[in-house]
């Protein structure tokens, strides 16, 4: 079943195409990697299914909602985790938790079993400010869960982190996706490699390939993904 189905969508800038005629459709329960250089248009379309920005036309139904008559069902299956930590410095982790849990009228029982995901017990009662990048990242992916989203949107997620502190994440967020639809952003292949179930692969607002990573290694010809990627970009740009 598909819980996302994008058709046609573009999205212009005055002259430049941001988003140009990109159909594609995301299954329930799915991990899902949007893949690009900068510019391609990744985070363009993050920003127009959470209803952050208008598209300038094309269809988009998410939960058999449709985006541009029923934004405000769509905003309650939804939650993202942006690329900056989007966490109070100055409260503890547990106070973080808790004040986002209060505005949802989530029960201590939800931060609990966020805290035993995420591993955070150790750092309960710490400053935000105080924490490693690590500890930051899941923090700020943990707030974003507390809403209960059907669909979590991962916007770079393990930028910046030392390998340690990636591969502690990709085990995390492994194991949210046996509950909830997560579409992650990654300039990472092999995080994409490891996490995805399918990608798309974008290009200059054009949607090259959509397929697993498997499927696209075959189509191009290629032994590894990274080289895969590269053709097909290259191809694009030729």
């Amino acid at each position: 079943m598909n819980i996302i189905t994008i058709d046609n969508v573009c999205k212009n800038y005055k002259a430049k195409k941001a988003l140009d005629n990109v159909s594609l459709s995301i299954k329930q329960g799915e991990l899902f990697g949007l893949l690009g250089v900068n510019g391609a248009g990744k985070t363009t379309l993050i920003k127009i299914l959470c209803g952050l920005t208008r598209k300038t036309s094309g269809t988009i139904m998410i939960n058999n909602f449709n985006l541009d008559k029923e934004i405000n069902k769509i905003k309650e299956i939804i939650d993202i985790s942006p690329q900056e930590t989007s966490v109070a410095n100055n409260l503890t982790v547990k106070e973080n938790l808790e004040f986002f849990a209060n505005i949802y009228n989530n029960n201590a029982n939800t931060i609990k079993e966020i805290v035993d995901i995420f591993n955070l017990n150790e750092v309960l009662n710490q400053r935000a400010k105080t924490l490693s990048g690590g500890y930051k990242r899941r923090l700020s992916i943990a707030i974003a869960l507390i809403s209960k989203p059907k669909i979590l949107f991962l916007d770079e997620p393990t930028l910046g982190l030392d390998v340690f502190a990636r591969r502690e994440l990709w085990n995390i967020i492994k194991k949210l996706q046996k509950n909830i639809t997560i579409i992650l952003t990654s300039h990472y292949l092999e995080e994409i490699e490891n996490l995805c179930d399918r990608v798309a692969i974008l290009s200059n607002g054009k949607l090259l390939k959509t397929g697993t990573i498997e499927e696209i290694k075959q189509i191009t010809n290629t032994q590894n993904f990274e080289d895969a990627f590269i053709k097909l970009v290259e191809a694009k740009n030729e």
